[in-house]
């Protein structure tokens, strides 16, 4: 058997606003509840179950999504009419602008909760 990452828990303020934010800036859809979590599947399979928290328990991860060419279009476009700071670097020094690494185009910008997420 070949391990697979299943899902990873995201630590939340408001698991409803955060799972709302990240699946809709992504495109992607908050399933039903399942336990104490909110999931949002990607298309390997893996969920981001969104937990709530509590506002002191919230540590900052790191989250890449590797993206076609369009959906970084379209993902983007979503960052850009939303007005959400984005930059070309984890370290956010090179604001609004994205990166072209490895032949592709990269960028970063914050969640609700000011987890990096990456779109790749």
């Amino acid at each position: 058997m070949s391990i697979q990452l299943n899902h990873t828990i995201v630590a939340s303020r408001d698991k409803a606003a955060a799972a709302e934010f990240v699946a809709g800036i992504l495109g992607l859809k908050v399933g039903p509840p399942f336990g104490p979590f909110l999931p949002v599947e990607t298309a390997n399979g893996v969920t981001l179950d969104f937990m709530d928290a509590g506002p002191t328990q919230v540590v900052s991860q790191h989250y890449a999504f590797l993206v076609t060419e369009s959906e970084f279009d379209a993902i983007f476009a979503r960052i850009q009419e939303a007005g959400i700071p984005y930059w070309a670097d984890p370290a956010h020094h090179e604001a609004g602008e994205i990166n072209h690494l490895d032949g592709g185009r990269g960028a970063y910008f914050d969640d609700l909760n000011g987890h990096k997420l990456e779109i790749i």
